[in-house]
């Protein structure tokens, strides 16, 4: 058959507190303490557009994976959950690698802001996006039509309780801004390294806000090494 193509443009994108791919958990509500701020493009912002949305818990945000446009595409994947060794088709994966580089999270929604200097802005929990990403568009998560407690995780099941136990020494803690710690010892323990990493003595860096985390894990333990400032390069 034949389709006529059309172009799909971004109506708003989200900040987030994730400058770097490393350290995003890998599924969104995986740490349900993330903020991210969405915010329209001039053209959406439209009070309108929102009307009854807070009636409403969670959003589904269909978004670009920008970071992982490519030529062509492949058929197998190697999901990182799975040891980076074992090949899934590309449809049986949530990989960023797919013939359209689209991704769907759900998230909380948290609160509207209304009237800031962005216009309206949607503030959400839990996202699992780089800072910046590009949102295509929105919609409401309906528990009695997207809620399916008998369904099949497949192979991705097999971690889905995994986590790491973060120790973190006081001092480190007092560089993080404090509406901030929860979210980052949660990421920490949802383990960022690829699962085929499980070298004790590596230092693992992890750029969260405005601070870079060193870290090593062990026996399932993570220990934070070091945390430093970012400064912005100009």
């Amino acid at each position: 058959m034949d389709f006529e193509p059309r172009e799909i443009r971004p109506i708003a994108y989200i900040k987030t507190d994730f400058s770097q791919k490393f350290g995003i958990p890998r599924q969104s509500g995986r740490v349900s303490s993330l903020r991210g701020r969405i915010v329209f493009l001039p053209e959406y912002r439209s009070r309108e557009s929102l009307r009854e949305i807070e009636s409403f818990s969670h959003l589904w945000l269909i978004f670009d994976f920008s970071l992982a446009h490519r030529e062509g595409w492949t058929p197998t994947v190697r999901p990182p959950r799975l040891g980076g060794n074992k090949r899934v088709g590309v449809f049986a994966s949530r990989s960023p690698f797919r013939p359209n580089s689209m991704g769907l999270s759900c998230v909380e929604l948290v609160k509207v802001e209304y009237g800031t200097e962005d216009g309206d802005v949607l503030i959400v929990g839990g996202a699992d996006l780089l800072d910046n990403t590009p949102i295509y568009d929105i919609k409401p998560y309906l528990p009695y039509a997207d809620s399916k407690p008998d369904a099949k995780g497949g192979y991705a099941d097999m971690q889905a309780g995994y986590k790491l136990k973060v120790e973190i020494d006081e001092s480190f803690l007092t560089l993080i801004p404090e509406v901030k710690r929860e979210a980052l010892i949660e990421c920490l323990g949802d383990d960022p390294r690829p699962s085929y990493k499980d070298d004790g003595e590596r230092v693992y860096k992890m750029a969260f806000a405005n601070v870079e985390v060193s870290f090593k894990v062990e026996d399932g333990v993570l220990t934070v090494t070091d945390v430093t400032e970012i400064h912005e390069k100009c």
